[in-house]
């Protein structure tokens, strides 16, 4: 007999799963392993860059009265190199042979650019036009002074923020705690890949997928193997993810209401508080959430797409929200590119193709089959075309969502 459980609203469902994002504290790493991190506290600058006025340019450090006679010569006294800064002393009518990056003499105000420099001999110049004043000199904290905010807490670190960190002298950063997140496959059907499967089996490929997302959305994965249709292994390897101190146990498959979907009964035998277990989308609509002590459950369906799309929904925005990401779907207008009949109760994602539109909006086309165990659409695929619960039909050039898949 079927149980005549209601659907819960896709909305309300990803909303009750991202409020319950768990808090992770911070931890330090080095520079060289903090990029695609989150920055868990204000990098604060110790001191000025550039900490000293520098040349912009290579020439000559002058003072800029001394080229107004631009027949004039200029003694060169030395030389100021990046790292090694001229000492001596500059008397008027005199000048310092400057690199770009190089220190500038106190008694110099500007630099002659060595395109406008024409050397007499050995330590004499001439200036070929007067130069101005203040030019090509970088002055010091033109970049950031000691004590600036340079990168603000909650900052995800790309290339750009990891170069400004080393500018600061950073070694190691404080960064977000990448969630820990336990993923259990489950079922007698199943066996890992690598292994030598018997007829009635096939080979385990959603955790591998889930495992996958979790790493690409800043998530550090545990895969758990699987787990047979039997209540006590099941218990063995929930224990598991509790001695792991996960933050979230995914499990995939064995979240129905079948005789062997036993997922959900040793879930609730360790203790699991159970919030909802239905929702009304496709595919997906078998998924559990829950808590179990300090960690959050989700249970995926068993069918490869439905598990991914499903992590995609739910799992992304988890972890992004933990991190202190944006955790929103990301939907985009598109452009259908077939008619499509009326939608039911559930919020259907279809895998689709995109091509570009005439008006710049890429034009949405659906494949044909849509059965949630083809891996190979999915692939294909560059986004899900989203369907509204209880949409009408729509045609060929009506504007519609997309969710971008890579």
């Amino acid at each position: 007999m079927t149980r005549n459980v209601s659907l819960l609203p896709l909305a309300e469902a990803r909303q009750r799963v991202i409020a319950a994002a768990p808090r992770l504290g911070a931890e330090t790493v080095d520079l060289a392993d903090a990029a695609g991190r989150v920055l868990a506290e204000p990098l604060v600058a110790t001191r000025d860059q550039p900490p000293f006025r520098s040349s912009a340019m290579d020439g000559y450090a002058v003072r800029a009265a001394d080229t107004v006679e631009a027949a004039s010569g200029l003694k060169v006294v030395g030389v100021s190199a990046a790292g090694h800064r001229f000492t001596g002393d500059m008397p008027p009518g005199a000048c310092v042979g400057i690199f770009t990056g190089a220190p500038v003499p106190d008694a110099a105000d500007t630099i002659l650019i060595q395109e406008n420099a024409t050397v007499v001999d050995d330590d004499t110049i001439t200036a070929t036009e007067p130069a101005i004043a203040g030019r090509h000199i970088r002055e010091p904290a033109i970049d950031f002074a000691t004590g600036d905010i340079v990168i603000p807490a909650g900052t995800v670190l790309d290339f750009g923020e990891i170069g400004l960190a080393a500018a600061t002298g950073a070694a190691t950063l404080s960064v977000v705690r990448r969630p820990v997140v336990a993923i259990l496959a489950t079922g007698d059907e199943l066996v890992p890949p690598g292994a030598e499967a018997g007829d009635d089996q096939i080979y385990a490929s959603g955790g591998h997928a889930v495992a996958a997302l979790v790493e690409s959305a800043g998530g550090r994965a545990l895969p758990l193997g699987i787990a047979r249709d039997d209540t006590d292994h099941l218990r063995g390897r929930i224990d598991a993810a509790r001695d792991a101190k996960a933050d979230l146990l995914v499990t995939i498959g064995g979240v129905s209401v079948g005789d062997h979907d036993l997922v959900g009964r040793a879930l609730k035998d360790a203790g699991m508080t159970l919030d909802f277990w239905r929702i009304a989308m496709r595919p997906g609509k078998p998924l559990m959430f829950g808590k179990l002590d300090s960690m959050t459950v989700i249970g995926l369906p068993g069918n490869p797409v439905s598990a991914i799309v499903c992590a995609l929904l739910f799992i992304k925005p988890l972890i992004a929200a933990s991190l202190g990401r944006d955790a929103a779907l990301g939907d985009r207008p598109a452009i259908l590119g077939v008619d499509l009949p009326a939608n039911g109760v559930r919020t259907f994602f279809l895998r689709a193709r995109l091509t570009d539109g005439d008006d710049g909006l890429p034009v949405a086309t659906p494949f044909r089959v849509q059965d949630s165990s083809v891996m190979t659409s999915l692939v294909a695929a560059d986004a899900l075309l989203i369907r509204d619960a209880e949409a009408p039909p729509a045609r060929a050039g009506d504007p519609c969502r997309i969710l971008m898949l890579r």
